[in-house]
């Protein structure tokens, strides 16, 4: 796309500042990509937010497009010492734990969402692009070049705006290291796609998943007639269940149809944990479930869970347990 320039010097006119960007999102896939036109980093757990800087004022806009420039006061105050005039920065808000890890539950009660000590001052953005800079747009440009761009304004800095480092590694390699590092997962990125709102295979995520065992301590009826809506957790804790959530995906039309009637067969009514569901249905802790699953809210519950299958409860020992 040709830049307009002016008459009288020929310089090109500025562009417009966009009020708003929607985001680039990234396609989930099995496996990271190779090849030297992908660049890596890891994938925080947090919000994605778009900071605006200009003259005298600093907007952050959620993916969503909501204004939150309030609940980020630290992370705008920092914006206003970066060294430019007009900019947006795309980034993840996060707040990082005693490793260095970004925590999505010690997020929620940085803002408020959860009662906490954690202060609003503790979030920081890792900024991953730059979309406009001093009056020129820069998202037809490559992600080559706008990383170029990027890294002199936010590289090195140790406030509440930060750069979000490439690794450079073999795609795979960083996977496996970032998942044995408890890391959410990475992102791959196409060095020479401009920036695309939307999602596209030109930015992929690799998401680290855990699996473990949970007793199923009740379920919840589909709305569906005979099916099942929604297994109930528990996980070990000394010698107690503890309820963990639940989970509500990963079988098919046939399998829930049997899973419910299995569960109806060990129904009871004197619950083996407390999980607060208005519409559980009990059952005796007799069956494990393998789950798949993302990470652990602050409060103990499973994040993005997926039924992989069941099995009869006879060895506790591959139950997990809460430490």
């Amino acid at each position: 796309m040709a830049r307009k320039t002016s008459k009288k010097t020929d310089q090109p006119s500025p562009d417009a500042m966009p009020a708003r960007v929607d985001p680039c999102l990234a396609t989930l896939v099995d496996r990271p990509p190779k090849g030297p036109d992908w660049a890596y980093e890891v994938k925080w757990d947090g919000y994605r937010v778009a900071v605006h800087i200009e003259p005298g004022r600093v907007k952050i806009l959620t993916r969503g497009g909501y204004d939150w420039t309030e609940r980020f006061p630290a992370v705008a105050d920092d914006a206003r010492r970066l060294a430019v005039k007009t900019a947006i920065l795309d980034g993840e808000a996060v707040v990082l734990d005693d490793q260095g890890r970004s925590d999505f539950g010690m997020l929620q009660r940085a803002l408020g969402r959860l009662p906490s000590a954690v202060e609003s001052g503790a979030i920081v953005c890792y900024a991953f692009d730059l979309l406009y800079l001093n009056g020129r747009d820069l998202r037809r440009l490559p992600l080559r070049e706008r990383r170029r761009l990027l890294e002199p304004l936010v590289a090195g800095r140790e406030g509440a705006v930060r750069l979000s480092e490439e690794v450079q590694a073999e795609g795979e390699e960083f996977y496996r290291v970032a998942c044995a590092h408890g890391l959410e997962g990475i992102i791959a990125k196409h060095q020479e796609k401009p920036y695309r709102s939307g999602r596209g295979e030109w930015w992929q995520k690799i998401t680290c998943r855990r699996r473990d065992s949970f007793v199923i301590v009740g379920f919840e009826p589909s709305t569906v007639p005979g099916h099942l809506g929604r297994l109930l957790l528990a996980a070990r804790k000394g010698e107690d269940l503890v309820y963990v959530g639940g989970c509500g995906t990963g079988w098919s039309s046939d399998l829930s149809r049997e899973l419910r009637k299995l569960l109806e067969g060990i129904a009871t009514k004197k619950p083996a944990v407390s999980v607060g569901r208005k519409n559980a249905v009990f059952t005796e802790p007799r069956l494990v479930a393998e789950v798949e699953y993302r990470a652990w809210t602050d409060d103990w519950k499973l994040r993005h869970a997926s039924f992989k299958g069941v099995r009869q409860r006879e060895d506790d020992a591959t139950v997990f347990e809460l430490i």
